[in-house]
């Protein structure tokens, strides 16, 4: 067979199509780094019609990179479709693949569209390159070498870190909505809006009834491209027990906005179905970035002292957005747990601060991987808990959980090298492994502080929340503790009323003398500052003050064991509920003359409260209140404590009890026959 040998230049063109040059999405760059891609093409049969022909081809590859590495593959398409997809050859700047295809092509004319990735797991490919090849220049029965050379500008380890940082950030304020359309039956809608940006989205809330709601909101979301991108707005109606109604959409092109500049924005739904009033404001950042230990921004004294500088009390006043910035050194981790069935893992990890996640490379077929990376976020609560997540890295598969740290910004003692004791999805107990971490956090206390009483910043990708009955008896001990708190604490006082220890009750009554009659609205604030102070003092002192905690059973229980307990959380919270609705129905019952005496009886005693209140001061009537409660127990010794308000709301009957009270309307058209069948007693 004849051979010949081709090189696709770089300025040579097909007529009517793009350049045969490989195209890469940066342009070019001074250094040329070659990149070739050669293919072994061969038609082996002629065409059976004007229409079809097949043809077989062998390819190989050499990628060359001055340095880093790369898991590249080749996507082969024609007319917008593809046809052929090679493997992945991973950590190779010199892939091999040896792989051969047989496709049918419909038109010679469509030329072969060659497209080459480096595979990057739990990330959007990174795009390499590209080229096209024309079938009609081919001959029948004859190899033809094609070498096509690519100007290769991007190291890769920029290319990895494009897909993860970000250039600027979206700050959105949704402000309201008008003239929405109605989707309910009364002529109103439940109206939220999503936004979506790339793979970022969020949730307003919901405004009920209305069609000209205000949300208020304010969020923020990345922007990874740096002419701005597609913000996708959908307005939708909340449907309770089905699913949500669609009322209209919008799109903003963000690269039409000026940046450092906040814009009011008046967007029309398509097809006039209402208006949307958002402030769009698009900033700058450069406060996150990934790096290896050689190039760390803090070990720096110059760049240390301008970042404290940066955060200084004398700039407390400026950007107040900004509240700081934390440093995480993700060393290495020792004793993973073994996910492959070699008894080894490829582990990677994954920092993330809120809505900003990063993620190291991959180390595989270890248990002990060394990563020695350097990562930056930008603090804008340091309420904020920075999460690492170490993970398992499968191909054809999500990636397996491994371990999990939650490290409080607050908790970080600077320049402190770590090792943390790997925990469960929950957080709740360890697993196997240790990883080693060294972080510092950089903030202005004032910026922090008055962070703190604004609304925290929601996570964009949150998990779905799941029927869980372990979780269900959790939260349900943890609301009786809290309520087991309260009754203990009502006991201790009523205790004091009783006088079951006299010298505690005397004490008390004279406190509460001394208080009531010189009583002022500053002794409150007062009062939980003495509080804190206690509690200060005693945690000096090493009597650590009692903190809640969750217990976790870690003894297997049986199904009946299991069966019972979830039986009384249900049983428990039926009564509860049922305890809840009836004294919020009686209360209200009473307002609406249920029961006619008990309202009239309501009138006179808040008639005589009122001007007890209007003539006798409110210190007096507390005091005599006081009084009575303390000298009760000593004047009869065999009082039944009660509750008069209680007492009172007890013969005011429920919404149900009001049903079970309502007489029946006898039914005159049946006969007496129907009547016995019915009644047959």
């Amino acid at each position: 067979t004849e051979h010949t040998q081709d090189t696709l230049q770089p300025h040579r063109t097909h007529p009517g199509h793009p350049s045969n040059t490989l195209e890469h999405p940066h342009g070019t760059h001074p250094e040329h780094h070659s990149y070739t891609l050669a293919f072994l093409l061969r038609n082996l049969l002629n065409c059976c019609n004007s229409l079809k022909c097949i043809i077989n081809f062998f390819f190989q590859s050499k990628c060359s990179y001055v340095s880093g590495t790369s898991d590249p593959y080749v996507k082969f398409k024609i007319a917008g479709k593809e046809v052929f997809r090679s493997k992945i050859i991973h950590k190779n700047l010199n892939p091999v693949w040896d792989e051969r295809v047989c496709l049918i092509v419909d038109n010679l004319q469509e030329p072969l569209y060659i497209k080459v990735f480096d595979y990057d797991f739990g990330l959007q490919d990174d795009f390499m390159g590209s080229a096209y090849l024309y079938l009609d220049s081919l001959e029948l029965q004859r190899y033809r070498v094609f070498i096509i050379t690519q100007q290769q500008n991007l190291r890769l380890s920029d290319l990895y870190r494009k897909s993860q940082l970000w250039r600027g950030i979206v700050s959105i304020r949704l402000i309201e909505g008008r003239n929405l359309i109605p989707m309910d039956q009364n002529g109103l809608s439940d109206p939220y809006v999503k936004f979506k940006l790339g793979p970022q989205k969020y949730k307003s809330k919901t405004i009920p009834k209305t069609l000209n709601p205000q949300w208020r909101e304010q969020f923020d979301l990345h922007l990874y491209d740096e002419e701005g991108g597609i913000l996708e707005i959908s307005v939708w109606d909340k449907d309770i027990g089905m699913r949500d109604d669609f009322i209209g959409q919008c799109q903003l092109d963000l690269s039409k906005l000026s940046r450092e500049k906040t814009h009011k924005l008046e967007l029309e739904l398509e097809e006039d179905k209402g208006m949307l009033v958002l402030l769009v404001t698009l900033t700058a950042t450069v406060a996150v970035s990934i790096s290896d230990l050689s190039v760390n921004l803090l070990d720096d004294p110059h760049e240390r002292q301008q970042i404290i500088k940066r955060y200084s009390p004398l700039r407390s006043f400026f950007n107040l957005k900004d509240v700081g910035m934390v440093q995480v050194k993700i060393l290495r981790a020792e004793g993973l747990m073994a996910a492959d069935v070699t008894g080894k893992s490829d582990p990677f990890c994954i920092a993330e601060l809120c809505n900003d996640r990063l993620q190291t490379h991959t180390v595989y077929k270890t248990l002990n991987p060394e990563w020695n990376k350097v990562f930056t976020f930008n603090v804008k609560d340091i309420h904020a808990v920075l999460e690492i997540t170490v993970y398992d890295e499968d191909r054809d598969r999500s990636a397996d959980f491994l371990g999990k740290v939650a490290i409080p910004l607050l908790n970080i003692c600077n320049s402190e090298q770590k090792a943390y004791v790997l925990k469960n999805k929950e957080l709740t107990g360890p697993t196997k492994g240790v990883i080693f971490l060294e972080a510092d956090v950089i903030f202005n206390a004032v910026k922090a502080s008055l962070r703190t009483f604004v609304p925290p910043e929601q996570k964009y990708i949150e998990e779905e929340a799941k029927v869980s009955k372990q979780m269900l008896q959790q939260n349900f001990n943890r609301v009786k503790r809290c309520v087991l708190f309260l009754i203990n604490t009502g006991s201790y006082i009523n205790s004091c009323f009783q006088w079951e220890s006299p010298r505690r009750s005397l004490c008390a009554f004279l406190i509460f003398v001394v208080v009531v009659w010189n009583f002022e609205i500053y002794m409150v604030p007062l009062s939980l500052l003495l509080l804190l102070t206690w509690n200060y003092f005693l945690l000096a002192s090493g009597k650590e003050p009692r903190e809640g905690s969750v217990v976790s059973d870690s003894e297997k229980k049986g199904f009946l064991d299991k069966f019972y307990a979830v039986q009384d959380v249900i049983i428990t919270v039926q009564n509860a509920l049922d305890e809840v609705a009836c004294f919020g129905e009686r209360v209200k019952n009473t307002f609406n003359w249920s029961v006619p005496f008990l309202s009239w009886l309501a009138i006179t005693v808040l008639c005589a409260g009122a001007t007890l209140i209007y003539f006798i001061p409110l210190r007096f009537i507390v005091l005599v209140w006081g009084i009575n409660k303390f000298t009760k127990k000593l004047r009869d010794p065999y009082n039944i404590e009660n509750n008069e308000l209680l007492d009172f709301l007890s013969r005011v009957p429920s919404d149900i009890q009001l049903v079970q009270y309502k007489d029946l309307k006898a039914e005159t058209s049946q006969s007496p026959s129907k009547k016995r069948r019915n009644n047959p007693g």
